[in-house]
């Protein structure tokens, strides 16, 4: 199985300068993403007077998402894989594609990303609020979790597929913009219901900022489950121990 292969890393693999620039990467990414997909929401909010949700609101912000995904996994793709997500970073270290000190400097950089962006947020809209992702009317805490778990196995599944896989070839080259498409389908899918996050550091922000931390560990929880079961199939099922070479950890 996949899960052998874990690594904890070196102690001083945390300074090391290709750690901390791909940790800046990842921070770096992670501020554009949840600037465009937050101030999304934020836009709506202001346009509609805070009304109410529609249809419009959800296409919109699963294009934001999209796009801004697609820029920030394409930016960071080199230095440190484009994870902008730590379900992403925790389904490669399950598959032994990253140590987990290196993971925790990922997750560390991901989360003052997210905060930073929506501090920006902030101060540029003049004080508006930084909504925190919550459960809408009728779903319960299990609903979200579920959909959490199922959108972020289809998130990390097509990051391995396009991105990890040994064998993906050219597929490679479209993986930023395939990993982006299935975000914003999903938020098509689960927005209307608790917001899919798939992302705990997307929640993260907002929930510091706004100090809402109702249901907080839905969107922790749900992406971790989904990025774990992700990993261990598609390395076990489509990866196996003679395809799996190790990989250098700016490429997952």
């Amino acid at each position: 199985m996949a899960i052998y292969r874990i690594a904890v890393g070196t102690p001083g693999e945390a300074s090391q300068p290709d750690a901390l620039r791909a940790a800046c990467a990842e921070f770096f990414s992670m501020i554009i993403f949840v600037f465009a997909g937050e101030g999304s929401g934020m836009a709506y909010n202001k346009l509609t007077d805070n009304g109410s949700a529609t249809p419009e609101g959800v296409i919109a912000a699963a294009l934001a998402h999209a796009f801004a995904l697609f820029v920030a996994v394409s930016i960071g793709a080199n230095i440190s894989g484009g994870h902008v997500n730590p379900a992403v970073t925790f389904g490669a270290f399950i598959g032994g594609n990253i140590t987990l000190l290196r993971s925790i400097l990922y997750w560390i950089a991901q989360l003052m990303g997210s905060v930073v962006a929506c501090l920006l947020l902030k101060y540029s809209t003049g004080g508006l609020e930084t909504a925190a992702f919550s459960l809408s009317s009728g779903v319960s805490v299990w609903n979200a979790l579920v959909f959490e778990i199922v959108m972020t196995f289809g998130l990390v599944y097509t990051v391995y597929a396009t991105a990890v896989d040994p064998k993906k070839g050219n597929i490679g080259t479209i993986a930023p913009i395939a990993i982006g498409f299935i975000v914003g389908a999903n938020i098509l899918a689960g927005g209307a219901f608790d917001g899919a996050s798939m992302n705990p550091a997307v929640s993260f922000g907002p929930a510091v900022v706004s100090w809402t931390w109702t249901n907080h560990w839905v969107y922790w929880v749900g992406p971790f489950i989904g990025a774990a079961i992700a990993a261990i199939l598609y390395d076990n099922i489509f990866i196996g121990d003679g395809g799996h070479e190790p990989l250098p950890v700016n490429d997952f």
